[in-house]
This record gives C-alpha cells, sequence and structure tokens, in this order.
C-alpha cells in the first residue's frame, strides 16, 4: 500500500461491482486498479467503462496481482466463501459483499483463514456507515429514547417472477433472506446484538427459495425485534426503533439512510407526565393514545443528512482507515457479529426447511 493512495481490486462485473466502483471515484486517496471476470472481454469491458489499468481473465490472476491492496468481492452469494479464501491465501485484505457467505459454517472458516494468516477482513455493510446510522448509534448510546426495548423493521419489494433470474434462484442462494432480509437482521444485531430466541414463517414459492417473510428475534433482557422482508411484495422499507422515553424512525429508504426523525418525551413541552391532564382538559376518554401519538409526531426533531458520492464511499473509506491504522476487523461491522449474524440467518432457514443446493 502506498503512502497516499489504497490500490483496490474488484472481483466481479455485475451491478453491485459497477456500483462500488463508482463509489471509489469519491475518494481522493483510492485508486481502483485492477478487476477480475472469468473473461477477458467482460474484463476490458469493465475496465474501459472505469478506466482500470490491471484487467484480468479470471480471479486468481487478480487475487495474485502484486500492486493490488485489497479487494472487493462482487460475486454472487455462494462464491463468497470460496473467493474470499482465494483472495486471503494470496495475502490479499478482502471486503465481501453482504451476505457475507451462505451459511455460519462458511463464515467461520472465511473468519478463520484471516485471523491465522492476520489479514484485514470485513463484511460489506454499507448501511453501517452512512451518517444518518452513525447518528442513530450515537442518540441510541446517549439514551434519547431511554432503555431501547423493541425494534420494528422491513425491506420488501416487488419482483416479477422470472425462474432464470437469480433472485428465484436457490443455487445461486436467491430468495428474500439473503438479498434484502439481511438488512434488517444486521440493524436488530447492531441494536439488540445476539438474539436468544428466534421465531419466523415463510412463504417458499414455486421455485424454492423464500418469497417473503416474518421473523421476531427475542433478547436476553426482553427486547424484541419484529421484521419483515420480502421479494414479491412491496414494503415501506423503514425502521422504527422503540425506547421507554420515546422512538426513531429510520426513515425510507432503510438501508440507505439520509433521514431520522426523533420523537421524544424528553424536553417535550407536551411531554411526559403533561401529556393525560391536556388530554382531561380536552375531554378525550377515547382515542388517548391517537392524540397522544399527533402531539409527538408534530413535535418531532427530524434530522437530514446529505450523503457524499453513491453511500458505497463510505464502507471503501472504513476499510482504508483500518488498512492505514493496522486494524485486522472494523469496529462498526465486527468479524464476531458478522458470523453471529449468519447464524441467525441459520436457525431462520432451519425453522423453514430450506436448504441451498451447495449446502446438500
Amino acid at each position: 500500500m502506498t503512502d497516499d493512495k489504497v490500490r483496490w481490486g474488484i472481483m466481479g462485473t455485475g451491478k453491485i461491482a459497477q456500483a462500488f466502483a463508482q463509489g471509489l471515484s469519491y475518494l481522493s486517496d483510492a485508486e481502483l486498479f485492477a478487476v477480475g471476470s472469468r473473461s477477458q472481454a467482460t474484463a476490458d469491458g469493465f475496465a474501459d467503462q472505469f478506466n482500470i489499468p490491471n484487467r484480468h481473465a479470471s480471479y486468481e490472476a487478480l487475487a495474485h496481482d502484486p500492486k493490488v491492496d485489497v479487494i472487493y468481492v462482487a460475486t454472487p452469494h455462494p462464491f463468497h466463501k470460496a473467493n474470499s479464501l482465494l483472495c486471503l491465501r494470496a495475502g490479499k485484505a478482502v471486503l465481501c459483499e453482504k451476505p457475507f457467505t451462505i451459511n455460519a459454517s462458511e463464515a467461520d472458516q472465511v473468519i478463520s483463514l484471516a485471523r491465522e494468516k492476520r489479514l484485514f477482513l470485513m463484511e460489506a455493510m454499507w448501511t453501517r456507515f452512512f451518517p444518518a446510522m452513525i447518528k442513530l448509534r450515537q442518540l441510541l448510546a446517549e439514551g434519547a429514547i431511554g432503555e431501547v426495548r423493541m425494534l420494528a423493521a422491513d425491506f420488501g419489494f416487488r419482483a416479477e417472477f422470472d425462474p432464470q433470474s437469480r433472485l428465484f434462484a436457490p443455487e445461486l442462494g436467491g430468495g428474500a433472506l439473503l438479498d434484502v432480509g439481511i438488512y434488517a437482521i444486521s440493524l436488530a444485531s447492531m441494536i439488540f446484538g445476539r438474539p436468544a430466541r428466534t421465531t419466523s414463517m415463510a412463504h417458499i414459492g414455486e421455485t424454492g427459495v423464500d418469497e417473503q417473510a416474518a421473523i421476531i428475534l427475542g433478547y436476553a433482557r426482553g427486547q424484541l425485534a419484529t421484521l419483515f422482508t420480502a421479494l414479491r411484495t412491496h414494503t415501506p422499507i423503514e425502521a422504527v426503533v422503540m425506547g421507554t422515553e420515546g422512538y426513531i424512525k429510520v426513515r425510507t429508504p432503510m438501508y440507505r439512510p439520509h433521514t431520522l426523525a426523533l420523537y421524544s418525551r424528553r424536553g417535550s413541552s407536551t411531554g411526559g407526565a403533561k401529556i393525560p391532564e391536556i388530554l382531561k382538559r380536552w375531554g378525550c376518554s377515547l382515542g388517548l393514545e391517537r392524540v397522544w401519538r399527533s402531539l409527538r409526531e408534530r413535535e418531532a426533531e427530524v434530522l437530514h443528512f446529505s450523503i457524499q458520492g453513491n453511500g458505497y464511499n463510505y464502507e471503501a473509506a472504513e476499510v482504508m482507515h483500518c488498512l492505514r491504522t493496522g486494524k485486522l476487523e472494523s469496529d462498526v461491522m465486527p468479524l464476531d457479529e458478522t458470523l453471529s449474524i449468519m447464524r441467525t440467518l441459520d436457525r431462520i432457514r432451519t425453522q423453514w426447511g430450506l436448504k441451498y443446493p451447495v449446502e446438500e
């Protein structure tokens, strides 16, 4: 790694790889130096698009490029394990796109090798690094809504049914859970940690993937997270973090957050014990909760955050900060938490009786 620039390689040339390449362009201390594909033509086309000097016709060639400092693994889900291991064995730091692997056993293998070789490794959960999410963590740590007790979060969209699409292909780890449900589960993990109990139900479609699901996670101190995920149903794509003194809405899109709305009883002119008295003076006997909520909604503190670049630059900047300071993992997305999230995903799928072909 040179003093002024971190040289990146990208493994894969699909949509997520293109988005990440674009994100790197917003970082003056990053250089997109190499790309690896399964054919020279595809590598050349991607390299021409982003002005990349080194273009490799195989993933192996990219992994062994001596001038690359870190590789972003942007291949389909079932190949994350093999591709990450390839990079680590070649001595490269790795940022691996979510889901980190297909299951926890694979994740454990990748993490173990990175620790054995003392190489940097991180799951690319980009949501955690947005300014709005950093502020959310700060607000919760400061007790802005008191003790955090519940979370409601969802991520669903309507995809047209296509058996040829990766979304509907079990062999590619298709389905809602790994593609978008992981955002809600990762958010719950960030807030509450590892769940003690897991309850879920899914609709499995005709191709054998989960098309929508509801998940409840329970935690040691009684906290609850209710989560929804879908690829055939539109959802608000929001999150609400609820505490003893208020709640915070992460407004849509939750996975690329730019607005928080803080509803807190603390410091509110109509908050706390004053609210029942106000309602009594108004002669309200029915719908008290609705009126109270309306008052609180009007007094929300709405926080807007500008997003620099396309958002992928934030996770890349975290990787480069860690590399420059000699850290082997990120404090924001630590490896033990990535493994915990994968174990939660495994438990959920076990309840559904869902296995991917690569696991059988």
